[in-house]
């Protein structure tokens, strides 16, 4: 994500670029293509609002400009309800063709198996949360420091014409959306109270991977849980989470509320494959198929992809980068996406568009100054390179506690919807003036 928007956005301002990517010659256990920009978790580029959501904004800075990764995620888009979601394999292959199209971009095919060479005068290293141990170690020994993990999970995906549509049915929770389509985006299996204790205990009593000596100290992300984990915070985790019945009315049984209910979300502009929204799991395969088959409408289900679990790698960028992203002990390296503790696929991605932007700049005698914090993208970059607290830095999606306050907006629960339209109507002002100059 990070790699290909950043090359794009250099390639753009005029800068001939070299993208180094290691697939199909060394492949990782979370990728299935060669495939610039695969999607290896969800589909989904979380809501697009962008007036009273922070990571919509970032989809409108994005837009605004000329971002590669949102302008295909737009191409490849399938209904979602207030979401933008994607057809994962065709947004990916349009991505790698727009990139081996472009006249100043070379993409080369192999891993570069460590910090690159000194005479390589400016460097991103976009590799995501799946980062080859060579080049692990290398950030390692050149930061004299610990790489910082967590566990992201992967949820599975399930082949539409296996769910029992006698027992579930097609609604975005409260009816949003614009069109038929995006009101009907979700398909809902409920659960009755029965259903749903059985379930968590058999989620509970599932075998799960096991972790390596060397990985049992690493934390999940709190926004990408595995459902065993959340179950084990209490019996009503997953209810009040992923599984939340509300906004919902099932018209097999219109009279009677269901007490949890599964949301699947599709996976594909044809609308062949359905992924189990939040339901990344570590529960061993034979398992997870009869755990997941517990669920009413997938009794029969056919499984295109059974969920994992996978290490990630992110480096403490508040300690190591400094306000152009660049590593302060060589500042020919810039570091971008997943790898600098954003979280998700957009905020990786605008990591990305403001490296190549800044890396642009300089190697055209110019400066750029990082945007705003009054903004999105402004808003992350700050966070990451100094705004959070480095003996406590976790990955971080985009949201508005990253902003500056202000003044004369409601606070608390009431001014919510006031505070966050003036937000966006700031940020976009900020962002509109940070591209012009």
């Amino acid at each position: 994500m990070a790699g290909s928007e950043a090359a794009w956005q250099a390639a753009q301002m005029g800068v001939p670029v070299i993208l180094h990517e290691m697939r199909p010659e060394v492949a990782t256990f979370a990728h299935q293509t060669q495939g610039l920009a695969e999607l290896v978790c969800s589909n989904s580029f979380r809501s697009d609002d962008d007036e009273q959501n922070a990571v919509g904004l970032l989809h409108w800075e994005m837009r605004a400009a000329g971002g590669l990764i949102i302008e295909m995620g737009d191409a490849h888009a399938v209904p979602a309800g207030s979401a933008l979601a994607v057809d994962r394999e065709a947004f990916s292959d349009a991505v790698t063709a727009r990139l081996e199209a472009h006249p100043r971009v070379t993409i080369a095919r192999g891993e570069v198996p460590g910090l690159p060479p000194e005479n390589w005068s400016s460097v991103i290293i976009a590799t995501g949360p799946l980062t080859s141990p060579a080049l692990a170690e290398a950030i390692r020994a050149e930061t004299d420091e610990s790489a910082l993990a967590f566990f992201d999970a992967i949820a599975p995906i399930v082949y539409a014409d296996s769910i029992d549509m006698d027992k579930a049915w097609f609604q975005s929770r409260y009816d949003k959306g614009e069109t038929e389509a995006e009101r009907t985006a979700y398909l809902n299996c409920p659960m009755d109270e029965t259903q749903y204790n059985n379930f968590i205990d058999a989620i509970l009593a599932a075998p799960k991977t096991e972790f390596k000596d060397w990985e049992k100290d690493t934390p999940y992300f709190e926004g990408c849980l595995p459902i065993e984990v959340m179950a084990e915070r209490g019996r009503e985790t997953l209810r009040y989470g992923p599984m939340k019945p509300v906004g919902l009315t099932n018209p097999h049984n219109p009279n009677v509320k269901a007490h949890a209910v599964v949301q699947l979300r599709r996976d594909n502009a044809l609308g062949t494959l359905y992924n189990i929204v939040g339901f990344q799991t570590k529960m061993k395969y034979g398992a997870q198929a009869e755990v997941l088959k517990m669920i009413p409408g997938l009794e029969d289900a056919s499984f295109a992809r059974l969920g994992g679990i996978h290490r990630n790698t992110f480096i403490n960028s508040p300690r190591l980068l400094d306000a152009q992203m660049r590593l302060k002990s060589r500042p020919a390296l810039r570091f971008a996406g997943q790898i600098t503790g954003v979280e998700g696929y957009v905020e990786s991605a605008a990591m990305g568009l403001l490296a190549g932007r800044l890396a642009a700049s300089e190697q055209l005698g110019r400066t750029l100054p990082a945007p705003p914090d009054t903004t999105a993208t402004g808003a992350l970059i700050t966070h990451i390179t100094g705004g959070a607290e480095a003996k406590t830095f976790q990955p971080m999606n985009v949201n508005f506690g990253l902003f500056p306050p202000l003044d004369g907006v409601k606070g608390g629960r009431r001014g919510r919807k006031d505070r966050y339209k003036a937000y966006t109507d700031r940020a976009k002002v900020d962002w509109k003036g940070w591209l012009a100059g």
